[in-house]
């Protein structure tokens, strides 16, 4: 794989954060600096960090990025799960989002245990 852009996780976890701004957009103006914020930076977190790990020069640093956009994905998770409670997202939405979430950590969980076993 000669660049970032190739990896599926990225792509995915890309079309992801889009789809977080979406959604956040339409959450109430006095949580513009609040959960909108917050989950807007840990979506961003995802791709960025396969992609600054892809960039390193080293497996150890690799995979310590890949750990890194994972656990902002757990992250994103739970805040997906807070606007459901609080009613800012629909259930459908809720299921949708979180089963995209669940597919990305599905495709990151995989990567790092094949990186893993390269070491």
């Amino acid at each position: 794989m000669k660049t970032f852009r190739e990896l599926v996780v990225w792509q995915k976890s890309m079309s992801y954060v889009t789809e977080i701004y979406k959604v956040s957009k339409k959450f109430p103006r006095e949580e513009i600096f609040g959960l909108t914020s917050q989950m807007r930076r840990s979506a961003i977190s995802v791709p960025s960090n396969i992609s600054e790990g892809f960039g390193r020069q080293g497996l150890n640093d690799y995979i310590r990025f890949l750990n890194i956009a994972i656990a902002s994905l757990f992250e994103l998770q739970t805040q997906v799960e807070i606007s459901y409670n609080l009613a800012y997202i629909s259930k459908e939405k809720f299921k949708e989002l979180f089963e995209l979430s669940r597919e990305i950590e599905r495709m990151l969980s995989s990567l790092i245990r094949k990186l893993k076993e390269k070491r």
